[in-house]
C-alpha cells in the first residue's frame, strides 16, 4: 500500500478532521492570492469534500463575500 492510499483511507475516516484541513488549505491559498482565485478553490475545496467523506459545505459560506484587500 502505497504512502497517497494509507493517506486517503485515513481522510475518509475522519470527516470533521478532513473538513477542517480543507478549510485551512483552501484559507491559506486565498491569503496568498488575496482572494483573487476564490471562485477556483472553493470548487476545489467541494470537490475534496466529495472524494474524501468530508460532506457538508464547511467553509463554502464566504464565497459570497469580496476578496479582502
Amino acid at each position: 500500500m502505497s504512502m497517497m492510499d494509507k493517506l486517503k483511507n485515513m481522510l475518509k475516516g475522519h470527516p470533521d478532521q478532513t473538513n477542517q484541513g480543507i478549510d485551512r488549505a483552501g484559507d491559506s491559498v486565498d491569503d496568498k492570492t488575496q482572494g483573487k482565485h476564490r471562485r477556483h478553490v472553493d470548487t476545489a475545496q467541494d470537490k475534496m469534500r466529495d472524494q474524501y467523506g468530508g460532506g457538508g459545505t464547511g467553509g463554502t459560506e464566504r464565497r459570497d463575500e469580496p476578496p479582502q484587500q
